[in-house]
């Protein structure tokens, strides 16, 4: 953000092809980041961000589209050519306005709104770490969009889709400059070499536009002759990007083998979701503290075979999210009611290893993670009924979570599980035996006892004992070094 600021003023002092460029490169970096950014944090600054930019960037965009056009036209044609000639002039005439209008656009950008933002967005952006496993997670996403816009311009001639794939490829690309620099470092040439040859190819596609629009009877015979050499020019392109990224030296193979599977997708898509959760949670300690039991909970009534959906593998990454994003209360800087969460987590980018329904199941035991329980009516009522035991079972167990830290439990340490022939036993460390207590963790495990096969008893169990920090020797290897003698 500071970069376009740089790039503004060197375009004020001196508007040539290159600053264009420059400050419009720079321009669609900050907006791609934006983009990105906008699909982990729902915060309004980077809408804003976006928005700012977009007039300046469309006001640069006729600049910058006629001079490609002028050395497409020098490029392919002779100088006494009378259609290039004339397109020529036809360019220059429209020149002065063109830089007037960009100048203006560029004079009426607002510096002070754009310097608060990029104050505001500094904070923000630390939410995903670089080179981080949140990255990681956002540069596959886009991958994968930019991997399908691929696959639909194979199929096609047609202008369009390679368009789209050309603009996929450069998000992808600025996605890795900004978050995972090391990658973008490795594959920067080559990406930059598909996207040199996609932006050709857009360019070849624009000026056989304009020469149809600019046809005459009497330059018909030049036009067409024009036309043969586009054609020939734009087929060159597509068959050198299909000779890169297709068969086994596909640089798109390469790409996805570098960038999380199995695992670490796991890990990463996890790491995604955190950083949602510290951007639209405004309590994101009392939700971790509640995050840790719920899962030391899970993972009790998975082992002492509890009830059949604790025993799905999937179920229990869907525990992992539902209990990482329970705490979710703002968006856009209006707090979100129960089933206004739901809504917002519908509304995020599904990360890349889930369905459709595994994160409408999760959404749901977010919703219903406190207040009423689920009944058969509305949306939850259309369900299956395999679908509401795992959303029963989920929100049950956030439920239990949030009660057992109201009622002192600090932490998971020292919860154990039991079955039995009438129960099953949940001891809890330091459980207190108070009638406040006891009602209210009857009423926090009832969605919870609805899908086991047995009543769920609590009962209090020893806290254990805290121990004893471990005293650091210093290291014989550490060697000792003397202070510095004062001047």
């Amino acid at each position: 953000m500071n970069r376009v600021l740089e790039e503004l003023e060197s375009l004020q002092n001196s508007p040539d092809p290159d600053t264009v460029h420059d400050l419009r490169v720079v321009i669609r970096r900050c907006r791609s980041l934006a983009a990105v950014m906008g699909e982990v944090d729902p915060d309004s600054a980077w809408p804003e961000m976006r928005k700012v930019a977009r007039k300046l960037f469309r006001g640069l965009g006729a600049v910058r589209d006629a001079q490609v056009l002028e050395a497409w036209i020098k490029k392919l044609a002779s100088e006494n050519d009378p259609l290039r000639t004339r397109l020529l002039a036809s360019l220059e005439t429209d020149e002065k306005q063109r830089s007037d209008d960009a100048l203006r656009v560029a004079a009426k950008f607002d510096e002070k709104e754009w310097t608060q933002l990029e104050r505001r967005l500094r904070q923000r952006a630390r939410l995903v770490p670089v080179g981080g496993l949140a990255a990681e997670c956002l540069a596959l996403e886009r991958f994968e969009e930019a991997k399908e816009l691929h696959n639909r311009a194979l199929r096609t001639e047609k202008p369009k889709p390679w368009h789209a794939l050309r603009i996929g490829l450069k998000r992808f690309r600025y996605t890795l400059e900004g978050l995972l620099p090391e990658h973008s470092a490795a594959w920067g040439e080559n990406l930059k070499r598909l996207q040199d040859l996609l932006g050709d190819v857009h360019d070849l596609d624009v000026l056989s536009a304009v020469l149809r629009e600019n046809e005459t009877a009497e330059a018909s015979e030049s036009a067409k002759a024009w036309q043969e050499k586009i054609s020939h020019e734009r087929r060159d392109r597509i068959e050198t990007y299909r000779q890169l990224t297709l068969g086994k030296t596909s640089l798109w193979h390469d790409w996805r083998h570098s960038l999380p599977n199995g695992k670490r997708l796991d890990a990463a898509a996890m790491a995604r979701l955190r950083a949602t959760a510290r951007a639209a949670d405004s309590r994101i300690r009392k939700t971790g503290q509640v995050s840790r039991i719920a899962l030391r909970v899970f993972e009790v009534l998975r082992r002492v075979d509890a009830a059949p959906v604790f025993r799905e593998p999937s179920v229990r990454r869907l525990m992992q999210a539902a209990a990482k994003l329970h705490g979710v209360d703002s968006a856009g800087g209006r707090n979100l009611s129960q089933k206004a969460v739901r809504k917002f987590l519908l509304s995020l980018t599904i990360p890349p290893n889930w369905t459709f329904e595994q994160w409408d199941l999760m959404a749901w035991a977010v919703r219903f993670h406190r207040g009423p329980e689920p009944k058969q009516k509305n949306g939850f009522a259309k369900l299956a009924e395999e679908q509401q035991t795992t959303v029963r079972a989920l929100a049950g167990v956030l439920r239990l979570a949030r009660t057992l830290r109201k009622s002192g439990l600090e932490g998971p340490v020292g919860l154990r599980g039991e079955k039995s022939a009438d129960a099953i036993v949940l001891s809890v460390p330091g459980l207190l035996d108070t009638a406040e207590i006891a009602a209210r963790l009857a009423s926090a495990k009832h969605l919870l006892e609805s899908v086991q096969e047995k009543p769920l008893i609590l009962k209090s169990a020893p806290k254990p004992e805290k121990a004893p920090a471990p005293i650091h020797e210093p290291s014989e290897a550490t060697p000792v070094v003397d202070a510095p003698a004062s001047a």
